[in-house]
């Protein structure tokens, strides 16, 4: 949430800003709330002052008709001021409304753009493999390396969710512990968070608990949704708290299942792990000093980069442009390794796809989530809050099984991972011992 008195004093930018993300948003009319507020605030507070001066008269000794004078004064100013908090609630209610729906501000060097499309390539990582052979997507891997089953994953709990068998179970492991010992070694406390938040903290992070356009699992009559990302949990561990100026900053990262909707999402690249309704996934969450937040989260982007890198997965890194950024990001980094899958007729060797995003948001979550830090001026103060993927398990397997894969229709394992699963390499099975197929052989 942004400051309101901000907003009214830049409303012209808070009004581009928002024509920027392509977002529909009110500023006028969080402005015209605002100024209702003050000024029934300032009504308040005038007849809670009455209200005081009566109560101290009606101690005084006074005659008959002075103190039933008094008395019907009061009740009259009960009356009103009754009417006056009656009123600033509602005021106070549509304000926190109109307020929630603006987005973020933009950091200046935000690339302007719809699209993502329109993001702006910054850094460039590894030569995408040219293959001697016809490259095979991960779905076709998966399924002849018995690997993956997406069709008794639809079968038992829906379109997009599936099972990984064999290897494949071991190099998910791998690819968390891999990252976790990573961000270890970065400092950070390490979490495995609930993977259940309750509504208010999923509106405090950003995300839409409710109706057509929520990307989340709500959990009916219960108050709480299924988490979309470790972000969630991790941010809405300190809400409602005042931290320690000398601890900040605090570095994080979570371990969840990730559950999203993906309401919509469709296509040819959307097909396999890439867009699923459920996933394991690392996140980097950090809390800090406002002043650290840009540096910090350039931070957060090369541990990212340092995780692919060691992988061996070509990737390049984009500045997200604004209508790609989401609300609450003041700036978004994006990761997209490179998938062969990916291929067109204008692309015919692959493109990119993303693979982890880091985003600074400065105090827009910690205003929602009241999160503060005691300055050295004796004030409390909004920190800023900044999130990052380490390893989203699903798009890396993807990258890796794409990138890695052998004329013999084997995978090679990159070294980084083969301390962590135990083998090299992922070859044909000699035998596919399905029990269906067995029993219908009998």
């Amino acid at each position: 949430m942004l400051d309101l008195k901000f907003v009214k004093e830049h409303l012209a930018e808070v009004k581009e800003n928002i024509k920027n993300r392509n977002m529909v948003a009110d500023a006028d009319l969080v402005v015209k709330l605002y100024d209702e507020r003050t000024a029934l605030t300032t009504k308040l507070q005038s007849l809670q002052q009455k209200r005081n001066e009566n109560a101290a008269n009606m101690k005084q000794k006074l005659d008959p008709e002075t103190r039933q004078k008094f008395i019907e004064e009061g009740k009259k100013i009960k009356e009103d001021v009754s009417q006056s908090e009656k009123e600033l609630a509602e005021v106070e209610a549509k304000l926190e409304d109109a307020a929630r729906q603006l987005p973020n501000m933009c950091h200046p060097d935000t690339p302007i753009g719809k699209l993502d499309t329109e993001n702006l390539e910054v850094k460039k990582v590894g030569v995408p493999r040219k293959f001697t052979f016809k490259p095979k997507s991960h779905v076709e891997l998966g399924e002849e390396l018995d690997l993956i089953d997406f069709e008794r994953g639809t079968k038992v709990s829906g379109p997009k969710f599936y099972y990984l068998k064999n290897e494949a179970v071991f190099l998910e492991e791998a690819l968390i512990m891999y990252a976790l010992n990573i961000l270890r070694k970065h400092g950070f406390t390490t979490f495995i968070t609930p993977d259940v938040a309750k509504e208010e903290i999923l509106k405090g992070i950003g995300f839409n608990p409710r109706g057509n356009e929520s990307n989340v699992y709500a959990i009916e009559d219960e108050g709480t949704c299924l988490v979309a990302t470790a972000e969630i949990t991790l941010g809405g561990y300190h809400s409602g708290e005042i931290l320690d100026k000398s601890a900040l900053p605090l570095f994080y990262c979570g371990l969840s299942h990730c559950f999203r909707r993906e309401a919509g999402a469709a296509g040819q690249f959307s097909k396999g792990l890439y867009r699923v309704h459920q996933f394991d996934k690392v996140e980097m969450f950090v809390y800090c000093l406002p002043e650290d937040s840009n540096k910090l989260h350039e931070k957060l982007r090369l541990i990212e980069e340092e995780i692919f890198e060691g992988l061996g997965i070509p990737f390049h890194v984009v500045d997200t442009c604004t209508g790609d950024l989401g609300a609450p990001a003041y700036r978004k980094w994006d990761l997209e390794a490179w998938m062969p899958s990916r291929a067109t007729e204008e692309k015919p060797e692959g493109d990119y796809g993303e693979v982890t995003s880091t985003s600074n948001c400065t105090d827009f979550q910690s205003r929602r989530l009241n999160v503060k830090y005691h300055d050295d001026d004796g004030k409390n103060k909004y920190v800023h809050m900044l999130n990052g993927t380490a390893i989203a398990v699903g798009r890396a397997m993807l990258a890796i099984m794409e990138n890695y894969q052998n004329e013999d229709g084997s995978i090679t394992v990159p070294p980084a991972l083969v301390p962590f699963c135990g083998f090299d390499k992922i070859g044909p099975k000699t035998e596919i011992k399905d029990p269906v197929y067995h029993a219908a052989k009998k």
